[in-house]
């Protein structure tokens, strides 16, 4: 179903945004992708995102996001006027593999206040799709909701909890669940990268990695993830997941907690705690310069480089350490001798130590890839599409040109916006992504009739008189299987095992193993569960349904139909939050 209108937000750790398209533009040229431009004040920054910020007022009430945020935060901080108010920043990671997600959890704000992350989420969602769609409406003024198909991106490596939690805090201001999409990030990427002409020898070629038969890894580096996929392309053009999703959380944002690590191992933890506390504003105002300043940081650097640190800094040190000067702290730790000077509010630092600050990050993203390589189905991968706003780092395209040199290393123009606008285009082709490879292997928690010869006495259960063996893993698709996206996977037939039950509910669960047998098994993890409508008693225990689960698409989907009635759609809900 084609929609008028593809609407995409990309809410990232660091920098969020939104992108869309028109049904006629993207027929005509797919590439003709409207974004927004914005500014920040207080970096004198022109960006095409803003900055993930949200805060809410001492009542709880939303007030802000981004780049507005951010300022407005800072000059309550220069007023003292900060301290009931919520902030939030970079707070996308409590999503990364967060345990026990549930929609009550609780995330702390800036200062340690506690708010309902869904509410954060959400007020986040809310104030991007509001602002897209008053530019849209610039643009072409009678658009109705029912024109448009809204896309929201996520990392490829999160698990299902967190795309649900995401799904729910969209439909919470206003998206129709029926017209959202979740795309993963480096699909997302790696399909705006097939669109791009690049210039070769004076000609206008497109990429030759993206041919029938070529395979390639898409390293989508964030803010706060680094997402890993492979693909193949078909000779429909559509691509072909080659391994499962992979990655980890060492993104940008280390090199932020590399900068500040430094300045705590010069002037001691106390202080830089006391600092951010007690001088937001210029805390804040240090951030916006080291991130302005970090993207010129490049492997050829060989002069020193100047860090503008604010002066209360200086004084916070001196206040906690009365009596200690900041040039003899820095000359009499080793680490620095030579390589560091600090006066008044200038951090010089030698070109070795500043591309440090690097080092963690790529050698962690670099390792990862290089394990990646040794697998049999990835050996034969000759190009590495480098993409997210982090690959614009000179830091890390050395880095991983330098440790793949046999590899055809490509960074497009805009890699930072990469998976933005290539967003919009999964809007416009869901079906662009032919097949996947499963992350884990899925299954239901059930039980069968028990049988001493193989079952363990422990888990003997009796069931309206009949003894059954509890918390078998009843598996639907194996980790690391090929999915064709669209086609339900296996289809499992269940019954009732109580004549009077009005509806069958199953545990989903999780396993690193190809194969367990049961849920209690080491690797198995309780995903969340799915619930069967079954009103009609009349037929007693001879009642039940044929389920499919579908793993192909980017959210796990679950449909029944009536054993007895392969017409009839039994009612299903499916739940990971519960």
């Amino acid at each position: 179903m084609s929609s008028l209108l593809v609407a995409a937000i990309d809410f990232g750790t660091t920098f969020s945004g939104y992108a869309f398209s028109f049904l006629h533009d993207y027929n005509r040229d797919p590439l003709k992708i409207s974004t927004n431009s914005w500014n920040a004040g207080i970096g004198k920054l022109m960006t095409l995102k803003t900055s993930t910020c949200v805060l809410f007022d001492a009542t709880g009430k939303f007030h802000s996001f981004g780049f507005e945020a951010e300022e407005k935060y800072s000059n309550l901080a220069l007023e003292d006027n900060h301290h009931d108010w919520y902030y939030f920043r970079r707070f996308k990671m409590m999503l990364y593999d967060k345990k026990g997600l549930t929609r009550e959890t609780l995330i702390e704000d800036d200062k340690g206040k506690k708010m309902e992350a869904m509410k954060v989420f959400s007020a986040a969602i809310g104030y991007l799709r509001k602002h897209l769609q008053s530019t849209c409406e610039k643009q072409l003024t009678d658009i109705e909701d029912s024109d448009i198909r809204w896309v929201l991106t996520v990392p490829a490596i999160w698990n299902d909890q967190s795309k649900q939690f995401m799904r729910e805090a969209a439909e919470k201001v206003g998206i129709h669940k029926h017209r959202l999409v979740i795309a993963l990030e480096p699909e997302a990427a790696s399909l705006y990268c097939m669109y791009l002409p690049v210039q070769r020898e004076g000609e206008n070629s497109t990429f030759g990695v993206f041919k029938h038969g070529s395979k390639y890894m898409v390293v989508d580096a964030g803010g706060g993830t680094i997402d890993i996929t492979v693909h193949e392309v078909q000779h429909n053009g559509t691509l072909k997941e080659l391994h499962k999703a992979n990655g980890g959380n060492w993104g940008g944002t280390k090199v932020d907690a590399s900068f500040r690590s430094l300045l705590s191992s010069i002037v001691g933890n106390d202080v830089i705690e006391t600092f951010t506390t007690d001088h937001k504003y210029d805390y804040l105002e240090l951030l916006t310069d080291f991130e302005v300043k970090k993207r010129t940081i490049n492997p050829n650097l060989a002069e020193k480089v100047t860090f503008k640190v604010p002066i209360t800094l200086l004084e916070t040190f001196r206040e906690i350490n009365p009596g200690s000067n900041i040039k003899t702290v820095v000359t009499s730790n080793a680490r620095y001798k030579n390589q560091l000077n600090w006066t008044g509010d200038k951090l010089r630092m030698e070109a070795q130590l500043t591309k440090a600050l690097f080092d963690e990050s790529c050698k962690k993203i670099v390792d990862h890839m290089q394990q990646l390589f040794r697998l049999p189905d990835i050996k034969d991968v000759s190009s590495i599409l480098l993409v997210g706003g982090f690959a614009e780092s000179p830091m890390l395209q050395e880095a991983v040109k330098e440790a793949f040199r046999n590899k055809k290393v490509i960074v497009p123009q805009d890699a930072g916006l990469a998976v933005l606008k290539g967003a919009v285009l999964y809007g416009h082709q869901p079906n662009a992504i032919s097949s996947r490879v499963c992350k884990y292997t899925y299954g239901v928690e059930t039980t069968n009739i028990f049988d001493p010869k193989i079952h363990p006495q422990s888990k003997k259960i009796s069931c309206d008189g009949v003894e059954r063996c509890s918390d078998i893993f009843s598996r639907h698709v194996s980790v690391g299987e090929m999915i064709k996206v669209g086609e339900p996977q296996v289809k499992q037939d269940y019954t009732v095992v109580e004549a009077d039950q009005t509806k069958m509910t199953f545990q989903i669960y999780t396993s690193n193993q190809r194969e367990p047998t049961y849920t209690t098994d080491a690797g198995c993890t309780r995903l969340g569960k799915f619930t069967i409508d079954l009103p009609d008693t009349t037929k007693g225990l001879d009642r039940g349904a044929f389920v499919h689960m579908t793993f192909s698409g980017t959210e796990i989907t679950v449909t029944a139909v009536d054993k007895d009635d392969p017409t009839k759609i039994v009612s299903t809900n499916v739940d990971f939050l519960g």
